[in-house]
């Protein structure tokens, strides 16, 4: 891939998983490799599942360059070696070196590539990308080591490239490993998931989180609790919530509900028209997911009527419990989750204006307020 387009699987601004060492909070996902790698029992595939952002992928470089780095050895006549108690590699070892530049022969990464022709990114991941894979397990390894291929993410692979991964999985050949990050695995084809073992990753403490952040270069801003709480546990979602200054936007989206009903118009118009032009790409896709977010929250709220509830915004508890008093507002919060998810989904589809999407949302909001 050229230098001149971004690299898909990653947050922007933040560091290739590749390039991060230290993963945090998913030593129970490790010490479950380590441990079929100790007994001999090593799977050929595995499924690495969890929420965005919490170090999936980080785990499955690590898993990797683990592999790729081992040296195979009877012991000779000092014995076999100690088995090895983490997944951590030499950072100086030519393989991990030549992993990182993604120039080690025995490591293959599939993920959405960038089209040079349009100059945008592809939708999914196509059936060519993943024929590769068949071609690169094909080849043996010069020194009878592993071979290592990441599918990132295996939820982005259309139709064709699912079943063309499904073969490789029926027939796996030996010394392989192929590693399915996913971050909703019940899209995939039940075929596949039941070929692989699967890796849970967890959302991360508030402690892990802030490390993993400033681990990859960033600081949690001025309000940390409530990036916390929008981000659930998530370094990538926090990353992003940074990059768009989210909390900020959440803040405002809150102030502009408890208008509702009778919702501010002129502030609701206002928040739309940032959605359009050529730029705000990003401000509209941050903005219909804490629209969605914002709904969740209300729907939570209603049901569970909590005692302590974590704010994300000034008097978010106190504006939640005036939309959502009981049960019954919860379901109508969580019904219009659900049909402004299928009208955005439409929205996207047809290509209708950004400005136009917001300001429909925002009244879909009023409107169900003064039910």
């Amino acid at each position: 891939m050229s230098d001149d387009f971004p690299e898909l699987d990653c947050a922007e601004g933040a560091p290739h998983p590749r390039h991060t060492t230290q993963l945090l909070g998913q030593s129970a996902a490790e010490t479950a490799f380590l441990e079929a790698y100790t007994s001999d029992r090593l799977h050929h595939a595995w499924l690495i599942t969890g929420p965005r952002g919490v170090g999936k992928a980080t785990l499955a470089w690590r898993i990797a360059r683990f592999m790729v780095s081992r040296e195979e050895t009877d012991g000779g006549m000092f014995g076999a070696p100690p088995p090895p108690t983490s997944l951590d590699a030499d950072l100086d070892h030519p393989v991990v070196r030549r992993s990182m530049a993604l120039a080690e022969p025995r490591l293959q990464l599939c993920r959405r590539e960038w089209d040079p022709k349009t100059k945008r990114p592809a939708q999914m991941i196509r059936v060519d990308e993943v024929r590769k894979l068949k071609g690169f397990f094909g080849m043996s390894a010069a020194d009878g080591g592993w071979r290592v291929a990441i599918v990132d993410s295996a939820d982005e692979m259309n139709v064709s490239a699912a079943n063309a991964l499904l073969k490789i999985l029926e027939e796996p050949p030996e010394k392989v490993l192929l590693l399915l990050v996913s971050h909703q695995p019940a899209k995939l084809l039940p075929t596949i998931r039941s070929r692989c073992r699967t890796l849970r990753c967890h959302p991360l403490s508030p402690a892990d989180q802030a490390q993993a952040l400033a681990q990859a270069g960033f600081e949690a801003g001025e309000n940390p609790e409530a990036l916390a709480v929008l981000s659930d546990g998530s370094v990538g979602e926090s990353v992003r919530l940074l990059n768009a200054d989210g909390v900020t936007l959440y803040a405002r989206l809150v102030a502009l509900a408890a208008t509702a009903p009778g919702l501010d118009r002129e502030a609701a118009l206002n928040l739309a028209n940032k959605c359009s032009g050529r730029d705000a790409a990003a401000f509209y896709d941050m903005t219909v997911h804490l629209v969605s977010l914002l709904l969740a929250r209300l729907a939570r709220f209603g049901a569970m009527q909590p005692q302590n509830w974590a704010e994300a915004a000034p008097r978010e508890a106190q504006i939640l419990a005036k939309l959502a008093p009981d049960a019954g507002a919860a379901r109508k919060w969580a019904n219009l989750a659900q049909d402004l998810t299928a009208r955005v989904t439409h929205a996207r589809a047809v290509n209708l204006d950004p400005s136009g999407v917001i300001l429909d949302m925002l009244l879909q909001l009023d409107e169900t307020a003064r039910k």
